[in-house]
């Protein structure tokens, strides 16, 4: 009986071992990568139709979840803030200002800081995403240890 009950724990540990290391293809018989779809993919929204609404100056409005995020910043409170880059290597989120008046603010907490896309200086501790004009919408990815953003 012990023999049986060994052989059922060793197959159930290879089985693990093998899905632990396996590959997921969504319509595709050979995934290259651990996760490879082969077609169109929808993401989780969050804000929409109702958007994040800003925090006041130092109490910041954390974002955490979702991609694609609408930013609702008020007078008095413009500011956002995304976690910090180490805890979340290659998040990616998508923001957009709905607002027509007031500028939308974005920190990054801890050691994180934001670069542009293909700059290696710091832009400093804020992203501002205005409410009129270019430059409303930011692409942020994590690196693991800071932001970069796209406009």
């Amino acid at each position: 009986m012990n023999y049986l009950k060994n052989i059922g724990l060793i197959v159930c540990f290879v089985f693990a071992f093998q899905c632990s290391l396996a590959q997921v293809g969504i319509n595709t018989i050979d995934p290259k990568s651990t996760l490879d779809i082969n077609g169109n993919l929808s993401l989780k929204t969050i804000g929409i139709p109702t958007a994040f609404t800003g925090g006041p100056s130092g109490s910041a409005t954390p974002i955490n979840d979702g991609v694609y995020i609408s930013l609702t910043p008020l007078a008095g409170s413009p500011e956002f803030l995304v976690p910090n880059a180490a805890t979340v290597p290659g998040r990616i989120y998508i923001f957009r200002n709905i607002s027509t008046t007031v500028t939308a603010q974005i920190y990054a907490v801890g050691p994180s800081m934001f670069f542009a896309k293909d700059s290696a200086t710091t832009t400093g501790g804020v992203l501002n995403l205005p409410a009129t004009g270019t430059l409303k919408t930011v692409i942020v990815i994590s690196d693991g240890q800071n932001w970069t953003y796209f406009f």
